[in-house]
């Protein structure tokens, strides 16, 4: 070896240092990052199938509730019932008692304006505004009544109920009748005609003339007198009803409501 020179290395006499290893993460010659796998993303059948079954729950989710909520509406108007039965049965008592009531026709002394089965309805408010007119067709109790014989509980409102329906009519009890004469007329029949105060009453309501004499009659205050239509197949005030007291007349009967074929008002002379 010559002086002032040395030797130079052999490659393979180098210190191979630290194993090379992946780079740190301060490294400043950062290797090439691994590659991340990620989920492959919902086909579009995939998708729809997920948006319909969430449609599909919102939709059995909100039935329920609305079958919930009409459950609920149902078992509270059956609560409600028994009070609304008993609201609607008082109004019906209070109207047929002081307003209206229905009557039903029983016999064939008020035709041809009223026939048998015909039923009518009956104002019992306005002879309290004013009294009876003439012409006037009302419904009256019986001014002498026979003794009635007594009727249970169960009877008597079964009675109350298809009287005040109009169903059913007692011919003994209660009486449907035109009014003919008022208190301190003179009233006579002559010649098939009414006469009252010495005059004749025009009546186009008479189909079938009655030439049977009556009176003359002066009729009393706070008293009527009524005849039926049917002049002929009628007991009124000439023939065992006698004049009828104002306390006695329940109400003008003003308009027919059966059957349908003969619906109609119900008018005076």
């Amino acid at each position: 070896m010559a002086t002032g020179t040395y030797p130079h290395p052999d490659p393979g006499d180098r210190d191979p240092g630290p194993p090379e290893g992946p780079p740190s993460a301060g490294s400043g010659n950062p290797g090439p990052a691994d590659p991340v796998l990620a989920p492959d993303p919902p086909s579009p059948e995939a998708a729809t199938d997920e948006s319909a079954a969430r449609t599909a729950e919102a939709w059995r989710t909100g039935k329920r509730a609305e079958a919930d909520q009409k459950g609920g509406r149902g078992l509270a108007f059956l609560r409600e019932l028994p009070f609304l039965l008993l609201v609607a049965f008082l109004l019906a008592l209070l109207i047929k008692t002081f307003v209206v009531q229905a009557f039903y026709i029983p016999s064939e002394s008020m035709e041809p304006t009223l026939n048998v089965g015909d039923r009518v309805l009956v104002n019992k408010i306005v002879y309290h505004l004013h009294p009876p007119r003439r012409g006037d067709v009302i419904v009256f109790a019986d001014p002498n009544p026979e003794v009635q014989p007594h009727r249970n509980p169960l009877s008597a409102f079964w009675h109350w109920l298809t009287e005040g329906l109009g169903v059913s009519t007692s011919p003994e009890k209660d009486f449907i009748k035109r009014v003919i004469g008022l208190p301190g007329d003179v009233l006579e029949c002559k010649g098939g005609k009414v006469f009252i105060n010495g005059k004749p009453l025009d009546e186009p309501y008479i189909k079938v003339k009655d030439d049977r004499p009556c009176g003359p009659y002066t009729i009393k205050p706070d008293t009527l007198f009524v005849m039926g239509d049917n002049r002929l197949n009628s007991r009124d005030s000439r023939y065992g009803l006698g004049a009828i007291p104002y306390d006695k007349v329940i109400g003008r009967a003003f308009v027919i409501i059966w059957p349908p074929s003969r619906v109609g008002w119900l008018r005076g002379s």
